[in-house]
């Protein structure tokens, strides 16, 4: 019997911009946020193709690609050119709603302060709780601006001078000489989206560094606090976009400075509600069943309603972080139950027992797991009360 050949149905090109590998298809479309990191820099780095196929199941995964027609050079890839004329500037802000990611729930209006922000050059922060898509909303103004962009993850970090500075070395040959960081190259490339991820985690170091940085007055780093040395100017059209968490709930962050506040725009990132949750967990996993991923927009909900009301019985609802995660663990075969076992319960703390945070959100977990367990915890008005709370 011939073997049948699995031909490819998108053949992408990858092309590096900053630190980021960019995935381009043949027809200049830009599908980056389609494959993995690790998959697009071992295509850049072996020079080949990458294919989407679909498997047995129909879903789609990404492979090297060397086959016949397939492998046609790819168009130069597209960028989006932002004007400078202000009617221009406010056409492009106005229509940009359409280059958000579907997959990225934000509002009309905040998407478009957030290009605009970008545009006009300011200093991004975008605010809200753990797990709502902040770091994503980043990434894909980034994308959708494909500007080059680089990224560092200050929560992270343990040696704040050597990951933004840069460090002193000595080798035998050499004798001692300064190697200066990624982020003084960042800073100094023209147009450059530079991401701050989980600044409100970072050491006081790192935002001392950043304040001349940030500053719209003086955008300048010094190598070092001696007198008479070198200093590196931020290039034109340099973005910085920040991701904070704020708020006493986040106690491993720290609470941070007002001067470093103040040199930010602040974009506040919503919590979604259930209809929200709901459509985008049936965006990311359509093969899983609907009334499955409806059961866990419900369940965040019932959380977040809870945690957020004066009589409390826990301290933070679920995030969409964690959702994701469990309509992952529904995809993969685990059942509801199973999936809350091992991503949801070891949120919530299991001290009091029969009253303690963990087992009210067991019961609220069991009211839509097939046992019927608990059926007397929300009645049909608590819920629609409480889905009410949500929307409003």
């Amino acid at each position: 019997m011939a073997k049948t050949i699995n031909t490819p149905d998108a053949v992408v090109r990858i092309e590096k911009s900053g630190n980021r590998f960019n995935a381009w298809d043949s027809d200049g479309n830009k599908r980056t946020s389609e494959i993995t990191t690790g998959a697009r820099k071992k295509a850049f780095n072996g020079d080949y193709l990458l294919g989407r196929f679909t498997n047995k199941a129909s879903n789609f995964y990404w492979r090297k690609w060397d086959g016949g027609e397939w492998a046609k050079p790819v168009a130069d890839s597209p960028s989006v050119d932002v004007p400078t004329d202000h009617a221009e500037v406010l056409n492009f802000i106005h229509s940009s709603y359409s280059l958000k990611p579907t997959g990225l729930m934000m509002t009309e209006l905040k998407w478009k302060y957030l290009v605009r922000s970008a545009v006009r050059g300011k200093n991004i922060m975008m605010t809200g709780p753990a797990g709502c898509g902040k770091t994503m909303a980043a990434k894909a103004l980034v994308n959708s601006l494909d500007r080059a962009d680089f990224y560092f993850n200050l929560g992270a970090t343990q040696d704040p001078r050597g990951t933004l500075i840069g460090n002193t070395h000595f080798e035998k040959n050499k004798g001692t000489y300064f190697s200066e960081s990624l982020f003084v190259k960042a800073i100094q490339t023209p147009g450059a989206v530079i991401l701050l991820d989980e600044l409100s985690r970072a050491h006081p170091d790192a935002w001392n560094i950043l304040m001349t940085v940030l500053d719209y007055g003086q955008r300048y780093l010094r190598l070092d606090e001696a007198d008479n040395q070198a200093t590196i100017k931020v290039a034109d059209g340099v973005t910085f976009v920040a991701t904070a968490n704020i708020g006493n709930e986040y106690t491993s962050t720290r609470v941070m400075d007002k001067a470093l506040m103040d040199r930010f725009t602040i974009v506040e990132m919503d919590v979604l509600n259930e209809e929200d949750e709901n459509n985008l967990l049936n965006y990311m996993f359509p093969n899983v069943d609907s009334t499955l991923l409806g059961n866990v927009a419900k369940i965040a909900t019932l959380t977040r309603t809870e945690s957020s009301s004066d009589s409390a019985r826990i301290t933070s609802g679920i995030s969409t972080r964690t959702t994701v995660e469990l309509a992952g663990l529904l995809f993969d075969g685990f059942s509801l139950e199973e999936a809350a076992e091992v991503s949801i319960y070891p949120q919530y703390d299991n001290t009091g027992g029969v009253d303690s945070e963990r087992t009210f959100v067991k019961q609220i977990v069991q009211k839509f797991c097939d046992d019927g367990s608990s059926d007397d915890l929300f009645n049909e008005d608590e819920m629609a009360e409480a889905s009410d709370s949500d929307n409003n």
